[in-house]
């Protein structure tokens, strides 16, 4: 376990003027869930004002990315856990797992949101649930493994009448523009619209059982789902968030609208500009596995005079970015096509795809989620980050102007179970045991490759859906890789050196700039540089638990070359690399130097008053065992399988926390 050292008086002062540490008061009270209550109408969003309100900001942690099994890929992984179960989970209650286990959260979360895929929603409940007019088909039995022995690629595959793609690899779908099977859906697909709408319906029921309305504000759940757009096995994917129960009345899936740019559109139409008081969010994740199409700008084809409009849409729709979770790291990636400015030695952190993929330099490709394809600086934050630069500059708006999170995606109804020396697995099953997880099969499939996820952090009044979903679309969040690091960030033109042993920090950084995903206010004189105030408070962990010590704060700038190239600085601004912490391999007793808490003011020796920059915060713990070493000491050494002495595979893990960006413009 991580050892915990004394709070200095500096650490005090930093801990009173970030803010209150702990969530909601009494967070373990169970909340009233009665899952066999029929669906409940659209509620208002009328409630008791939160008991416990800090205008400056608390940090509140959640996860917006879970599936059950409602999900197509869930089903086939044995997944027991229902919307219902994921909630329950969430507010650190025990819930059933596949192959009979049971699992608990060991700090619970103050938000979440089940997001289970949209596509092919309605075909996995006709084909699972009695009753059904097709429950008893033999396409049905094959789905749910009763007639015939598939692997799960197939089973799923069963769910369309699309053909399998040209790539060697499982035919999981929907791959290209997705279409329903009419022996399950009839000719009209009528039948697939109805059991749509219908288990829409009990995800929202769910989410509405689970909010806790009262002056309490305990707990915190938004109706969602994912809308899962892969083409050629390029992963396009968002997760589409309500901030109340005035929700359209099905969810839109690539089914419906194979493009992202489609999917904006559907938004706006049925929610944003619809009647009554629906208000949405769409959040991308796993660019890092898209071949260079998350962030592409298709608008450049549409007439010149509509293409900001058509920005605006985007950025007011995509706020946010998912940097972080089971399928990797989408910061950054070192050698890319077109990025100046050195390698980064941390933007090694957790890559899902082969450390020998091409680049897909100025143009896109295929086959990401088979390890197949190019890369492309297009698929990870940093560059995406810039690329909105460059495009501000060109037409006047940024389309990619996100703040970050992280969520886990996990499959097991989990949300937020990313401690490392407990992990159990995100993807059922497969991963039922210690040696399932440790499974080396072989390139992206093997579960080695995956790491327990990320959280999502927000800066908010209080814990209620108002509070909480005005902050994401202020972008005052922040994502981290699993670990409750509270960061701040905010960017000023005056802050005074000694900001830092302030007791008042926060309040003044508030007055004197903006803080994380807001844009610098005009410069208060001529040649004057940005001054930032970065600040960190770790991970307090448990009891049984204790978090790590932190080993330094950098900030992260970005900005666009003369010849149009990307350019990337890392600034060192608290703390220190060069301590010598590491871990002990034999006991993951972590061992060195590190700190409570850090904080540093630090102006931009580069800076350009006529070039436009994005500037964000990475804050690091000292090294800490990954879970594939804490699994493999807990096996008696006969018992530990190949991947336990594969140095490809990582021991060690680095835990960080990425702040939302803050944007300079010239005036």
């Amino acid at each position: 376990m991580r050892s915990r050292t004394p709070t200095g008086l500096a650490a005090i002062v930093l801990v009173a003027s970030l803010g209150c540490s702990e969530s909601a008061p009494d967070a373990s009270a169970p909340l009233s869930t009665d899952a066999g209550q029929p669906a409940a109408e659209p509620a208002s969003e009328r409630r008791e004002v939160c008991a416990s309100r800090d205008p400056h900001g608390r940090a509140f942690f959640g996860d917006l990315h879970i599936h059950t099994v409602f999900s197509m890929d869930a089903y086939t992984a044995e997944t027991p856990g229902t919307p219902d179960d994921a909630y329950r989970f969430a507010r650190g209650e025990a819930i059933e797992l596949a192959g009979g286990r049971t699992a608990r959260l060991e700090r619970p979360l103050d938000f979440a949101a089940v997001t289970d895929h949209a596509e092919y929603i309605g075909e996995v409940s006709l084909c699972t649930r009695p009753g059904s007019p097709v429950y008893d088909s033999r396409r049905c039995g094959r789905y749910r493994g009763e007639i015939q022995s598939l692997d799960r690629g197939s089973r799923m595959g069963l769910l369309t009448d699309q053909k399998p793609p040209l790539v060697e690899i499982p035919p999981f779908p929907p791959l290209g523009t997705p279409v329903r099977s009419t022996e399950l859906c009839g000719e009209d697909g009528a039948r697939c619209a109805r059991a749509v709408a219908s288990v829409w319906d009990e995800t929202r029921a769910a989410a509405e059982r689970w909010n806790d309305s009262s002056e309490q504000c305990r707990f915190t759940s938004f109706a969602a789902y994912e809308y899962t757009w892969t083409p050629q096995l390029s992963k396009i994917h968002r997760n589409v968030v309500f901030r109340g129960a005035d929700v359209p009345a099905r969810p839109t899936s690539a089914l419906d609208e194979p493009t992202p740019q489609g999917l904006w559109r559907r938004l706006n139409e049925e929610c944003l500009e619809a009647d009554g008081d629906c208000d949405v969010l769409a959040i991308p994740h796993n660019s890092n596995l898209s071949n260079g199409r998350m962030f592409e700008l298709e608008y450049p084809r549409a007439p010149l005079d509509r293409q900001p409009g058509l920005a605006r849409l985007r950025a007011r729709l995509e706020p946010l970015v998912e940097i972080m979770q089971v399928k990797g790291d989408s910061e950054c990636r070192n050698g890319l096509y077109g990025v100046r400015g050195g390698p980064d030695e941390l933007c090694g952190f957790e890559k899902f795809r082969s450390a020998g993929t091409p680049d897909c330099e100025r143009g896109t490709g295929m086959g990401a989620l088979g390890d197949q394809g190019c890369v492309s600086r297009h698929d990870f934050a940093r560059y995406a980050l810039i690329q909105g630069l460059a495009e501000e500059d060109r037409i006047g708006v940024n389309p990619l102007k996100f703040g970050i999170i992280a969520s886990t995606d996990s499959h097991n109804a989990t949300p937020g179970d990313t401690e490392e020396d407990s992990y159990v697995g995100a993807h059922g099953i497969d991963e039922a045991t210690p040696l399932g997880r440790l499974a080396d099969a072989g390139g992206i499939v093997s579960p080695t490759r995956a790491n327990p996820g990320g959280l999502m952090g927000v800066w908010a009044s209080e814990n209620s859906r108002d509070a909480l979903f005005d902050a994401m679309l202020r972008r005052e969040t922040f994502g981290t890789s699993g670990v409750r690091i509270r960061p701040r960030l905010f960017a000023g033109w005056d802050y005074p050196e000694e900001l830092c042993g302030s007791s008042d920090l926060v309040e003044r950084a508030y007055a004197g700039g903006v803080p994380m995903g807001g844009d610098l206010p005009p410069r208060t004189e001529a040649g004057a540089a940005p001054v930032f105030v970065a600040a960190a408070q770790r991970d307090p962990g448990t009891g049984e638990r204790p978090g790590g010590l932190l080993q330094r704060i950098q900030i992260v700038k970005g900005w666009v070359g003369d010849g149009g190239e990307y350019h990337q600085a890392v600034y060192d601004v608290a703390g220190s690399g060069a301590g010598g912490a590491d871990v002990d391999p034999e006991t993951c007793r972590p061992r060195g130097p590190g700190a409570d808490s850090l904080c540093g003011v630090w102006r931009d020796p580069d800076f350009d008053p006529g070039r436009r920059a994005v500037y964000y915060a990475r804050v690091l713990e000292n090294p800490s065992c990954r879970w594939t070493a804490w699994h493999c000491l807990a096996l008696a050494e006969g018992e530990r399988p190949e991947s336990c002495a594969d140095p490809a595979i990582p021991r060690t893990v680095q835990e960080r926390a990425w702040t939302s960006p803050i944007w300079y413009s010239p005036r």
